[in-house]
């Protein structure tokens, strides 16, 4: 008779992942090009970010970004399915508040 030889198992730590969360979002970029005062500002959305504890990092929801220089600076949460409009008067309006500290009760916009 015969001996029959398994293969060794490959010794230390069993690694086992589960996935706590989809890994794949479903969150669709978008992009907005706003012409205010003789000034482009570009709008972009990202997706939320779960909190990381071990970095002290805070979840942060689903945001509308201004582009400047190669970084990006918090606006305003993102809602899928706004109205363009609603949206450009919202970001046109955070635009006067903080890059030119004033308050405009009509805002006139040209759309590129």
């Amino acid at each position: 008779m015969t001996a029959i030889r398994f293969p060794q198992r490959p010794r230390g730590p069993r690694i086992h992942i589960i996935p706590s969360e989809p890994s794949v979002s479903s969150h669709k970029v978008e992009q907005r090009r706003l012409s205010h005062r003789g000034r482009e500002f570009h709008f972009v959305s990202y997706d939320a970010q779960i909190a990381n504890e071990r970095r002290g990092v805070e979840a942060v929801p689903p945001m509308w970004y201004l582009m400047n220089e190669g970084k990006r600076r918090p606006v305003l949460p993102h809602v899928p399915g706004q109205a363009l409009v609603e949206l450009d008067d919202a970001l046109l309006r955070w635009v006067d508040e903080q890059v030119f500290g004033t308050k405009a009760p009509a805002l006139q916009r040209q759309r590129k």
